[in-house]
């Protein structure tokens, strides 16, 4: 892009995009600084163009319901999408490589469940498809997978990977307060979409680990094959009990490499009260990772919000805008990438955390442990609470390691037990 000013279609105009767009105003004077040319946005792609705006990000944005006003302009540089969703953002940035055109998007959902395809496409046509933004909002982490640490093995990657989540645990552990009342504060706050299940039920993590395989492993993990646990069931008891004996439970998303093979997945966890992880509350994220060379290296910030995000697509923007395209844009030179070769979750391998609630008579903590024991899973503690004139009560193990396949086996027939009230509770124990 040997040119004075860079031209952008931007598709979307919500939060993210109407705050990239207050950033290049605010700021154009610095951008100019930094990469010697100015930004323009020239055409904004959105569903009703005659909707009032608090915004307007110049005399020469033009709003417009027709996509093909970004795709058939011959001087629109970029195409950034911004408009979420999966089916038309798909059709909008494949239309827009074939055109010759660069893309910037922050679509999550979309390159974890096809992003191979689109990097397929972008790689034959020679363009960028950069999404710094699709992964933990305005913290650098694919520029840093993808460049900074090009050089090192990444031996293990685990992060905080959605606010709405982390927001919902923290209120939760500070308060007491029960799974549902924190999920309405989040809205409240604006940190949980009116229907916050892709937060709530792990999925937005779990985009966003698919994501970060491939930049870290070079491997394309299936979104479909990976292994997603939400908070939705989570009980203050469970965090209560959590914090009693050291731990805070939190969602994180998690890879690492294990005798060849890729073991990886989101589930709720409980980690120890002192690990820099269970520090991070509120809508924070935070991603610690662990190279081969560089040892530990830990990113905190904002996950999510107009300027964060914002800042992240920016960042896209100007290196493209400095001519700084990548040869491929997953960071590797194979096209396409290999398959993930997946470690079987049941073989993997951490402390577990069980409550069940059963009929309060005796031989009843005999028998859970005599079925843990037969089935290799070693207690380290067990709490059994005293009779409040309930017919039902509480019974908590922690495990040392164990492999999850011995548990399943175990959860499975301690369930057929007649004197079992309830489904049992089941947390793993990351140290």
């Amino acid at each position: 892009m040997d040119k004075q000013t860079i031209n952008l279609g931007l598709a979307g105009f919500g939060t993210v995009g109407s705050g990239l767009a207050r950033i290049i105003e605010e700021n154009r004077e610095w951008i100019a600084r930094r990469i010697g040319k100015s930004l323009v946005i020239k055409h904004i792609l959105v569903r009703d163009k005659d909707k009032v705006r608090p915004f307007i990000p110049g005399p020469e944005a033009r709003f417009t319901t027709a996509a093909e006003d970004l795709l058939n302009d011959p001087h629109t540089d970029i195409v950034v999408e911004l408009m979420g969703g999966t089916r038309a953002a798909r059709e909008l940035i494949s239309r827009a490589l074939e055109s010759g055109k660069h893309v910037v998007t922050a679509n999550k959902a979309l390159l974890a469940e096809e992003g191979a395809d689109l990097f397929d496409l972008a790689e034959k046509k020679g363009r960028a498809l950069y999404y710094e933004a699709s992964v933990a909002g305005g913290i650098p982490i694919v520029q840093t997978l993808r460049d900074s640490l090009a050089g090192n093995r990444i031996k293990s990657l685990t992060g905080i990977l959605n606010g709405t989540a982390n927001y919902i645990l923290s209120e939760m552990t500070t308060t007491g307060e029960k799974f549902s009342t924190a999920l309405e504060k989040a809205k409240e706050k604006g940190y949980a979409e009116a229907d916050p299940t892709l937060d709530i039920e792990g999925i937005d993590a779990g985009h966003k680990l698919a994501i970060l395989i491939r930049l870290a492993h070079g491997q394309n993990y299936p979104f479909k094959s990976l292994p997603v646990q939400g908070i939705s069931a989570v009980s203050p008891a469970d965090i209560e009990l959590a914090k009693e004996f050291g731990y805070i439970l939190k969602l994180l998303a998690q890879v690492r490499e294990k005798s060849g093979k890729l073991q990886a997945g989101v589930h709720p966890v409980f980690l120890p009260q002192d690990h820099i992880l269970a520090k991070v509350d509120g809508p924070f994220n935070s991603i610690l990772l662990n190279g081969n060379a560089v040892g530990p290296i830990m990113l905190y910030g904002q996950g999510a919000g107009d300027l964060p995000t914002g800042s992240a697509v920016l960042a896209d923007i100007l290196a493209l805008a400095r001519d700084e395209r990548n040869p491929n844009n997953t960071g590797f030179l194979e096209n396409p990438l290999p398959q993930a070769d997946i470690l079987d979750p049941e073989l993997t391998v951490s402390g577990h955390y069980f409550r069940f609630t059963v009929q309060d008579r005796p031989g009843v903590l005999s028998a859970l442990s005599g079925v843990l024991g037969e089935n290799n899973i070693s207690i380290a503690q067990a709490v059994q609470k005293q009779d409040n004139g309930e017919k039902s009560v509480p019974v908590v193990f922690f495990t040392h390691q164990a492999l999850m396949r011995d548990v399943s086996r175990a959860l499975a027939e301690i369930s057929s037990f007649d004197f079992i009230n309830a489904p049992t509770v089941h947390y793993r124990i990351i140290k």
